[in-house]
């Protein structure tokens, strides 16, 4: 059995000097310098002031230009499917239950029925049927990838992900939201604390829309925002 905490990310590569490539195809932009020169004038201080101003204005095709690719495992196949809705700037390569044999099944609880003892008892009872169901489907000559009809969406699942800059903060945006699912939220938060760290200047404000501005989710916000804001001394 394992929870939400026990997600596992480590990111597998990434572009080199992320965000001087971004900065260097801002700078691209409205400059007549070529490559080299550009390369040559921006320092440190240049490439966070293009940054700031690419990010403070919504400029975020100049972040399609760099990518990060993740491993990611302990998560379900609930969140695997919520994953790889997002399409646009994302690559997927995610184990197979086709060709791979389930043999020592993990189970993701969540957390509100993790803490109830009897609920987690039936609900890994029910997984635990259910995946002995699928072994002797098995065992009696039916083939794995017609045999995993019956395997649980809380059977874990492991997935390599490479996204693009922009895709990350639109990703962050919806799944670092208090209104997203638990799983994919920390999924998320992990992910993000990680791009933090290689490029922090790129991912300050990434993060749910509300780190930005006003929530776009009318009635159904947590509020959040409004406590933010108050905390601003914004009006």
């Amino acid at each position: 059995m394992s929870t939400y905490s026990q997600i596992k990310i480590e990111v597998l590569t990434h572009t080199p000097d992320p965000e001087q490539t971004v900065a260097l195809a801002a700078r691209l932009c409205y400059s007549p310098l070529g490559g080299d020169e550009l390369k040559a004038a921006l320092t440190p201080e240049k490439v966070k002031g293009l940054l700031q101003n690419v990010l403070g204005m919504g400029h975020f095709s100049v972040l399609e230009h760099i990518s990060f690719t993740f491993l990611i495992e302990g998560v379900s196949r609930v969140t695997t499917h919520q994953l790889v809705r997002h399409r646009i700037g994302c690559s997927y390569s995610q184990k197979s239950q086709r060709y791979v044999r389930e043999k020592e099944p993990e189970f993701v609880v969540p957390p509100k029925i993790a803490k109830d003892p009897e609920k987690k008892e039936e609900f890994l009872k029910t997984c635990r049927e259910a995946f002995s169901a699928y072994c002797d489907l098995i065992d009696r000559g039916v083939h794995q990838e017609e045999a995993r009809y019956l395997l649980p969406q809380a059977l874990e699942s492991k997935i390599v992900v490479t996204m693009n800059g922009r895709a990350l903060h639109h990703f962050f945006s919806l799944r670092c939201c208090t209104r997203a699912q638990g799983e994919i939220r920390t999924m998320a938060q992990k992910m993000l604390n990680l791009v933090k760290g290689k490029a922090p200047l790129l991912f300050e404000t990434a993060g749910a829309a509300c780190e930005r501005g006003p929530c776009p989710e009318g009635d159904k916000s947590c509020g959040r925002w409004l406590k933010k804001g108050e905390r601003n001394g914004n009006n």
